[in-house]
């Protein structure tokens, strides 16, 4: 396992990953990041396809990521995760409709939250996609800041020349 320290418009990014594949992406002083003695060697060369794919995202020129992940969790999460990465660049779903896409009942959606909020790989696993049955931004690892910079980033062009106006 190796990670590298990545610079971002929303702050240092930590990657960690073994061989080509990712296990981690952590913003800096976001909840639930694991103790970096985990992360194994640290190497700001290692990762290059992931650190270009970010740059790419954070220019407004990729909308999807082709990374191998590889999250650590328990089936349920790995589950939520999975889905999470079905919901498209610029869209967002609540964590109800999250929940319904599972097929879950309308009482597992804590359980989906949760799974939500502790997932290892965020932005390439895009749980910032993920919002209030209301509309409003909800709870976020990496901070409700950081959540709109990324909604924000996402919008059609139109859309953010409106939020100028």
């Amino acid at each position: 396992m190796t990670y590298a320290l990545v610079d971002s418009p929303i702050g240092p990014l930590t990657v960690v990953g073994e061989d080509d594949a990712l296990s981690g992406l952590y913003m800096h002083q976001g909840r639930h990041v694991p103790d970096v003695a985990g992360f194994g060697q640290r190497d700001d060369a290692a990762h290059p396809a992931a650190r270009r794919q970010l740059a790419e995202y954070f220019a407004g020129e990729r909308q999807q990521f082709t990374v191998p992940l590889r999250p650590r969790g328990s089936e349920f999460q790995r589950t939520v995760w999975s889905a999470l990465a079905e919901i498209p660049y610029g869209q967002t779903c609540s964590y109800g409709e999250l929940t319904a896409r599972l097929g879950l009942t309308p009482q597992a959606v804590r359980a989906v939250a949760g799974a939500n909020g502790r997932n290892p790989i965020s932005i390439l696993l895009p749980c910032h996609r993920v919002i209030g049955a209301d509309g409003r931004l909800t709870g976020y690892a990496g901070g409700l800041p950081r959540k709109q910079f990324l909604l924000d980033l996402e919008r059609p062009p139109a859309a953010r020349e409106q939020l100028l106006f």
